[in-house]
């Protein structure tokens, strides 16, 4: 399988290679050639594998410089039980009378967030694209967060040999929890930097930093080249792909829908990278029938649903899920570039539009063939609240502020549709990541102010009888590595002094 660049070219790059660079030479994001078709009977095969198994089967499909050993070895050390206990991607039923409704948990790994499912992997992957490339470079991988991709990067790629990772966060634009998880850190090759300003800031600065060819000469001259561990990286969205399949193999185990027929997926969603995983899901023949694209209060996804206008002229507003608050999402870029019939040149007008101009139109048929699939809404903080307590006391499942932006829209969705499809949530983070949101919506507006991180996360746990994840215990008594903050226009020269 090779791969192009949605802005174009007659290059065709390996998937070792897509891996190794992150983004494309062309400043475009690597896509598969063509897009590899699963049969229903080769889904239904998937129901008696254990989770390790189901990921060789989808990811071969796609990274073919890799042998099925090798990836085999990969998936079982992402993906130990002392990583993520004895189900890396469990599916729980939400309530046992009701065999319509159930929650993808995506959390249970090293830093409590879905970003493990993939960032526990890609180490390995790009360790070995390294290798099978000849590279001789130290690879820099460089990442912006807006709260969990960071940590997840900083845990996979912690002192791995020939690599140095730097991530950057919104300095007031994360949760308590997130930012003690990032400027905690231990590692030798991590370093962690605070941006005054929001999430779409130190993206944009890192995609100009890959643009950035004299930047690249002068690394070029220490040793040194930058790839992503975001999901701009083609070895980060592959891994997410896996677990939908995952799920509907269980629900088929479970006997809980018939081979063939089609579900509804619900994704908390940003950057749009895990909702485009499932859209290729989908692509491939995952029998799907809607993708529901829950937005919070920054609702550029939703409105562009509606409109087809995609418009990030608009006041930004910091949520109670910090992940989500996100104007520019990168991985739209793909998914245009896939309705449009693989237009380059469209791509292109409208990503050069978005920059300049701070919005795109798309045309009527691209607007169509999202609408035929994808379902916008948005939540804002008050629903999202609201939601967190009315699932809990209808199904005793506790869920964090993000999964529970999919619950309040898809609600909506159920209401006016009438569709009563078998639904999976998506389950983005433990609910303790987010601690004093989750307390202020179970105990009251309020209850969480003057209460510390650790005090919260033991009456949650004792209310709900979950366990504290192990990564999220004591981050107060941790010592800070990283204090750092810097202004969006030093990012250049702070990865230049860090690499020097």
């Amino acid at each position: 399988m090779n791969y192009i660049s949605t802005r174009g070219g007659d290059i065709r790059y390996p998937s070792a290679m897509a891996i190794k660079l992150g983004i494309a030479p062309d400043g475009g994001l690597f896509i598969p050639e063509t897009i590899p078709e699963v049969t229903l009977d080769q889904i239904r095969s998937l129901a008696g594998k254990t989770y390790v198994e189901r990921a060789v089967s989808i990811l071969a499909l796609f990274l073919t410089d890799y042998t099925r050993d090798e990836l085999r070895d990969y998936a079982s050390a992402a993906y130990a039980e002392e990583k993520f206990g004895p189900d890396p991607a469990p599916l729980a039923q939400l309530n046992k009378y009701n065999n319509k409704d159930f929650m993808l948990e995506l959390w249970h790994g090293p830093t409590a967030a879905f970003k493990d499912m993939a960032l526990q992997l890609l180490p390995h992957l790009m360790t070995a694209a390294i290798r099978k490339t000849g590279e001789t470079s130290q690879v820099c991988i460089l990442t912006a967060t807006s709260g969990d991709t960071g940590k997840a990067a900083l845990e996979g790629f912690s002192d791995v040999e020939g690599t140095q990772v730097i991530v950057f966060y919104p300095s007031k634009g994360v949760s308590e929890i997130q930012r003690l998880q990032m400027v905690t850190t231990e590692g030798a090759n991590c370093h962690v930097l605070a941006v005054e300003g929001s999430f779409d800031d130190a993206q944009s600065g890192v995609k100009n930093i890959f643009n950035d060819k004299s930047l690249a000469e002068d690394l070029e001259g220490k040793g040194v080249l930058l790839s992503s561990a975001n999901s701009i990286n083609w070895g980060r969205l592959a891994p997410q792909i896996v677990y939908y399949f995952s799920a509907y193999a269980d629900l088929l185990a479970r006997e809980k829908i018939e081979p063939g027929e089609k579900i509804n997926i619900v994704v908390p969603t940003g950057n749009f990278g895990n909702i485009l995983a499932a859209w290729y899901a989908r692509a491939m023949g995952l029998p799907v029938n809607k993708l529901i694209c829950a937005s919070n209060k920054n609702k550029v996804l939703s409105d562009f649903i509606r409109s087809g206008t995609y418009d990030r002229r608009r006041e930004f507003f910091k949520t109670n899920t910090p992940s989500m608050d996100i104007l520019i999402s990168s991985n739209l870029e793909r998914l245009l570039f896939e309705l449009t019939g693989r237009k380059a040149d469209i791509i292109r007008d409208w990503m050069d539009k978005l920059q300049k101009e701070g919005a795109y139109t798309v045309d009527p048929s691209t607007l169509r063939a999202l609408q035929d699939v994808f379902v916008g809404g948005f939540a804002d903080d008050f629903g999202t609240t609201k939601t967190i307590r009315e699932v809990y006391d209808r199904t005793d499942h506790l869920i964090d502020t993000h999964t529970a932006v999919g619950f309040n829209v898809y609600s909506r969705y159920a209401q006016r549709s009438g569709d009563n499809s078998c639904v999976i949530f998506v389950s983005t983070a433990s609910p303790f990541k987010f601690g004093a949101s989750v307390s202020d919506a179970l105990f009251g507006n309020g209850y969480s102010r003057g209460r510390s991180e650790e005090v919260l996360l033991n009456e949650l746990s004792g209310e709900s009888g979950l366990e504290i994840p192990a990564p999220l215990k004591d981050l107060s008594l941790r010592e800070v590595r990283h204090e750092k903050t810097i202004e969006r226009d030093q990012m250049k020269q702070a990865i230049l002094e860090i690499l020097s």
